[in-house]
């Protein structure tokens, strides 16, 4: 996604309160990664700082990186609150991760949450691990996950309904938001899914609104990732299945958790 197109605009402000990802389970084995490495770090599609503000927490220098404005705006304000020595540890780069240039290298480059599979095409995906390859210091790692695909998801669906609603959720101003999910069939052949994330809205007057978050996400099977690190430069040294790094392949569909050493 180029830094101007902002799909994050309406929904950036609710993202921190949706509660799967308020227990998603990913923040402590990416602090664990940033703390074995020593930092610095470089987080690429940071957004909000789920993950980036518990790492500066732990003591580590941390880059984050978003092409999201609206993702980078919910950071800072939550920066805001953080103590100085919190905040001392934090740069915050508002960029393209298939183009940033960063002064500086990094023992550890994550990419949290899946945003390497906004990435649709193998020219963008090699053009961002080239970028992160050139930041990485000698023997540097790469730490990312993307979902491990359900096969039978693929080809059954559901496609086109909206799943069951998530726990409603209050907002700080008072909106209740309940969210919900629909994807399109997908591109079998490209390996790209389209999806909405839908929120529905009442403000406290009871005015409703709709706010739908459309995107695209390309899938991938764990050999086409191990094989395009080789292309980029890259030794696979760890594939997890989930976030307390059972095995790949102990769990399904699990995650597809890779740990990979600048070849």
């Amino acid at each position: 996604m180029a830094p101007d197109l902002d799909q994050y605009a309406a929904t950036a402000d609710l993202y921190d309160f949706v509660q799967p990802y308020r227990e998603r389970l990913d923040i402590g084995f990416f602090v664990e990664a940033a703390t074995d490495a020593g930092g610095p770090v470089l987080e690429l599609g940071c957004g909000t700082g789920r993950v980036l503000i518990p790492t500066a927490r732990a003591g580590i220098t941390i880059t984050g990186l978003d092409a999201s404005p609206c993702m980078l705006a919910v950071c800072r304000n939550r920066l805001g609150d953080e103590p100085e020595g919190v905040t001392s540890r934090v740069t915050i780069v508002h960029a393209d991760m298939r183009s940033f240039k960063i002064a500086k290298t990094f023992t550890l480059v994550t990419i949290p949450f899946r945003p390497f599979q906004h990435l649709l095409t193998t020219d963008d995906q090699l053009a961002c691990l080239a970028c992160i390859r050139r930041h990485l210091a000698g023997g540097g790692h790469l730490v990312f996950d993307v979902f491990n695909p359900m096969l039978e998801a693929l080809v059954n669906g559901p496609f086109g309904e909206e799943l069951d609603a998530e726990p409603e959720f209050t907002m700080p101003d008072g909106r209740r938001v309940i969210r919900r999910r629909k994807s399109a069939r997908p591109d079998r052949f490209q390996q790209i899914g389209e999806h909405e994330l839908i929120y529905d809205v009442t403000y406290p007057d009871g005015r409703e609104e709709r706010l739908v978050h459309a995107f695209a996400l390309r899938y991938f099977f764990r050999f086409e990732i191990e094989h395009l690190l080789g292309r980029a430069g890259f030794a696979v040294e760890q594939i997890y299945s989930g976030f307390d790094k059972r095995p790949y392949g102990s769990t399904y569909p699990g995650e597809l958790i890779v740990v990979a050493r600048r070849a």
